[in-house]
């Protein structure tokens, strides 16, 4: 008998064209270790193709791998030498790794080369926000604005560098994309680089803490969940939400939650039916500037007697402005105001206090951390 051959092999080019439109669906669904494989794979049947070695610095850049991402980026280079999408990725990484000069520089040929690419403009501008120059970035947040990139999102980011009227909250999708972006390693940067521990603070003081256990609770923002195992001892029930779902995955191994929802907070607390003995909200109220829409959703929700617990941002010299909006992206609000929006919700300021949030360009940040009881 003849020996049965196996199935011939797959042709090289029609191995890495499959390779690569998986790794396409993978990016697009946010499986970035699955599209990474597929991609190097892909060229490995096929080496050097230009839209191969784009996606995989793509996918690199989801990694939080820039220098690997530039090493993808720099293959197409070698060969196309004004490739506009390469350049840009270039830029990207730079600016991730606090190469902020160089990645300028890159972001400065990419818009000279093709004007049109209103998006680099904009991210042009954020870098220039965070070398702190404010007057440039709010120029290239126009320039983005002119060439039809987010109107919204550039109206934001113009408002905290050029001052003016600010918007009541930052973009949803603006906070969506920060969030989900940095969801695997958020807690470690925040904590560890940053010495964020608003969490541990507004759980350290809740009142009766040790001695009373609430019923149910909610946790407004829960993000990963780092106020969650802090709050879970002293509770009988823990719902958290929050409007990044990739933050939620985090929070949800932790195991100490009932119930996540994916949500932004307002829209879920005027949907919400049932009512809560504790409500906290760490580090959030700094992506909402007007708070009267929240406090009348917590009112709604809190039960007789319940507490709600939340830190803000202090406003610069105090004040009595509802909310300013700062380079940093984030709203300051003043204890003047908290103070009179709790009276006209029905909520008794029953202690507060000041205490660092976290650093920012190695400056401390200064929190009021406020406890409010329905009456």
């Amino acid at each position: 008998m003849q020996p049965v051959s196996g199935a011939e092999p797959e042709p090289a080019f029609e191995a890495a064209k499959r390779l690569f439109f998986e790794g396409l669906a993978a990016l697009q669904s946010g499986r970035f270790e699955d599209a990474e494989q597929s991609f190097v794979a892909s060229l490995a049947a096929v080496p050097g193709r230009p839209s191969t070695l784009l996606n995989l610095a793509t996918t690199r850049l989801k990694l939080h791998r820039p220098v690997e991402a530039i090493a993808a980026a720099d293959a197409v280079l070698t060969t196309q030498a004004d490739d506009v999408d390469a350049l840009a990725i270039r830029a990207m990484a730079l600016a991730r790794m606090g190469l902020h000069e160089q990645a300028l520089a890159a972001y400065d040929r990419v818009v000279a080369l093709d004007p049109r690419l209103a998006e680099m403009w904009s991210q042009r501008g954020s870098l220039l926000r965070e070398m702190g120059r404010l007057e440039a970035a709010g120029a290239s947040f126009e320039q983005a604005r002119a060439r039809g990139d987010d109107s919204e999102l550039n109206g934001y980011f113009l408002a905290a560098v050029a001052g003016g009227t600010p918007p009541r909250s930052a973009p949803a999708r603006y906070v969506e994309s920060l969030f989900d972006d940095y969801s695997s390693e958020f807690d470690e940067h925040l904590v560890d680089v940053l010495g964020y521990r608003a969490h541990i603070v507004l759980a350290e003081n809740i009142p009766g803490r040790g001695t009373r256990l609430y019923g149910a609770a909610l946790d407004l923002g829960c993000g990963t969940g780092l106020c969650g195992p802090l709050v879970k001892p002293h509770v009988a029930h823990l719902i958290g939400v929050d409007l990044a779902a990739r933050m939620l995955e985090e929070a949800r191994a932790l195991g100490v939650y009932d119930r996540l929802d994916h949500a932004e907070l307002v829209a879920w607390l005027d949907a919400n039916r049932a009512t809560f003995d504790l409500i906290v909200s760490a580090d959030v109220l700094i992506y909402l500037g007007d708070l009267e829409p929240l406090f009348a959703g917590v009112r709604r929700a809190l039960a007789p007697g319940g507490v709600f617990s939340f830190s803000i941002e202090l406003a610069d010299g105090g004040g009595d402005a509802a909310f300013t909006l700062q380079p940093s992206l984030r709203y300051t609000h003043s204890e003047h105001h908290v103070v009179q929006l709790a009276a006209r919700h029905g909520l008794v300021v029953t202690r507060s206090l000041r205490a660092p949030i976290r650093e920012d360009q190695k400056q401390t940040v200064d929190g009021l951390y406020c406890y409010l009881t329905r009456d």
